[in-house]
């Protein structure tokens, strides 16, 4: 099947809701989603968004924090511009009929205070804010006549000159995209959607480590396009591992305990029961994410144990109760009474700091392609994310993104040179295991060797292990029909290489990026 639309978008998380919605009254808006269209990233996002609303904090302090979080190489101008942006954005979000929580009055929004913070400015919705966002942008969406969502439909691959028998290299000036090529994952059929202007919003890349709060469909799909089309990609080395995920590995994705609960009062402590935060840095456990993670990772090591405690008892249990409902009924549907009980917790990985490179508006380094959200690096973490600041990211850039783009559609037409996927003389692999296998290899190479800690032994020898599994799925991939898990394990794969790539590039110590071998930046 062929389709035409003026604004194609990939991903249904708030990056690309909010771009579809701003577009939506300049032309149709297609939104494909490869899972259901609720089932992504914004979902889980338990914290809130980061916004500077009343005269008590200022952007000021607000730029501050976020460049110190970003240890120095964050772009400033980027940084400045979103959050002088996200009152704006904030106010959006409300009249699409997100609710935040306010204060007793109903006068203020309720603002949390998270790592890294010097001021209370996180908006949220209990601890279940992304879900809320969600919701609402969804609603809004779904009764917008000019919007189609479509559900479990992957986008494969971006359509660029490559589709019409040209040679592309990284170094072929004027990429285009011409649309996608997505897999209908109900019937196995290819489609071709033909587009003036696409945005991927395509969410992060977790799930190429064993232990992830990212759902199971973060597989870099959108970073591992734009790497085959051959366009710019940033910053992959800066993997954000969560301090505090739930140790429950029966379970994946891991289940977030928000940073907010570290903000409310709650302590990091060992096995024994003892603080230990005061070793590593005097913001104790309300340290940025990247001093938690190296420290818990450390305690670990030391002690030799699987994970250590979040101590939260003291809050209070009203609080506790009412300020993090779902935490607290989480906990206790394995056991775990938080007003009573020390919460075990581990690191995860967390968030892409880097992405596809976008400059101010949201446009890639190809031509009408535009990136949103976590599968984007616009610059604004630098070498690591403050706390609420992706929701805050993706919906000011989904913003710049859908002002760019309605300018830039009025000019545009769609190629009808491009041709529909040609997937003949493929079989159908039956072997399931060998996908499954590999991947499970692929993210404990990942998790062994290219995790919290790295070194040039440990970097080596991912690469070179993870040579061997590209080969291999790239020989099935060459002989066999495509499906949903052969092309998220090439994603996996692709997105790890790149990791390993910008990790070995990457000379010294900064933000997310340590290795035993380097200088502190």
């Amino acid at each position: 099947m062929r389709y035409e639309v003026d604004f194609l978008v990939v991903g249904s998380g708030i990056a690309g809701l909010s771009f579809a919605l701003k577009v939506a009254e300049h032309g149709r808006v297609c939104v494909l989603t490869k899972g259901d269209a609720q089932e992504g990233s914004t979902r889980y996002a338990q914290g809130g968004i980061a916004a500077v609303m009343y005269d008590s904090d200022s952007f000021d302090k607000h730029i501050h924090d976020t460049l110190v979080a970003g240890d120095g190489i964050c772009d400033r101008q980027v940084v400045e511009m979103t959050i002088r942006q996200a009152p704006d954005r904030i106010r959006e979000l409300v009249q699409y009929g997100v609710g935040f929580d306010r204060d007793l009055q109903g006068d203020r929004f309720d603002l949390h205070r998270e790592g890294g913070h010097s001021e209370f400015r996180i908006l949220h919705h209990k601890d279940n804010t992304g879900e809320e966002i969600e919701r609402g942008l969804l609603e809004a969406a779904r009764q917008h006549p000019n919007i189609e969502i479509k559900e479990r439909q992957f986008a494969i691959d971006i359509i660029t000159q490559h589709h019409l028998g040209q040679r592309v290299t990284k170094h072929t000036p004027g990429i285009e995209c011409y649309g996608v090529y997505a897999l209908d994952c109900d019937t196995n059929r290819i489609d071709t959607y033909l587009s003036k202007v696409t945005l991927l919003a395509t969410g992060g890349m977790g799930n190429v480590y064993s232990t992830t709060t990212t759902p199971v469909i973060s597989t870099g799909d959108g970073v591992a396009m734009v790497h085959r089309a051959r366009g710019v990609l940033s910053d992959l080395e800066f993997m954000q591992f969560h301090p505090t995920s739930l140790y429950n590995p029966a379970e994946k994705p891991a289940f977030l305990i928000t940073e907010a609960m570290r903000g409310a009062g709650a302590i990091l402590k060992d096995r024994d029961g003892k603080e230990f935060m005061q070793k590593y840095d005097s913001r104790l456990s309300l340290a940025p994410r990247d001093i938690v993670a190296r420290a818990i990772d450390n305690e670990m090591k030391i002690s030799g144990k699987d994970y250590l405690y979040l101590d939260a008892r003291h809050i209070g249990k009203q609080h506790l109760i009412e300020g993090f409902p779902t935490i607290y009924a989480k906990c206790l549907s394995i056991g775990i009474d938080i007003t009573r009980d020390m919460i075990p917790v581990r690191p995860a990985a967390h968030y892409q700091c880097g992405g596809i490179k976008v400059d101010l508006n949201g446009e890639s380094s190809i031509r009408h392609l535009y990136a949103a959200g976590e599968c984007s690096c616009t610059g604004l973490h630098g070498g690591n994310r403050l706390a609420s600041n992706s929701l805050l990211e993706a919906v000011v850039y989904a913003h710049n993104a859908a002002m760019a783009a309605i300018e830039e559609v009025r000019h545009l037409g769609y190629n009808a040179a491009v041709p529909d996927w040609n997937a003949e003389g493929m079989v159908l692999n039956e072997e399931m295991v060998l996908i499954t296998q590999t991947k499970r290899e692929l993210q404990e190479i990942m998790s062994n060797y290219v995790g919290i800690v790295r070194s040039d032994l440990r970097l080596q020898r991912a690469f070179d292990r993870l040579n061997l599994i590209f080969r291999e799925t790239e020989d099935l991939y060459n002989r066999s029909v495509l499906t949903e898990p052969l092309s998220e394990l090439r994603n996996l794969i692709a997105c790890a290489y790149l990791i390993i790539k910008m990790a070995r590039a990457r000379r010294e110590n900064v933000g997310l990026h340590y290795s035993l071998d380097l200088l502190q930046h």
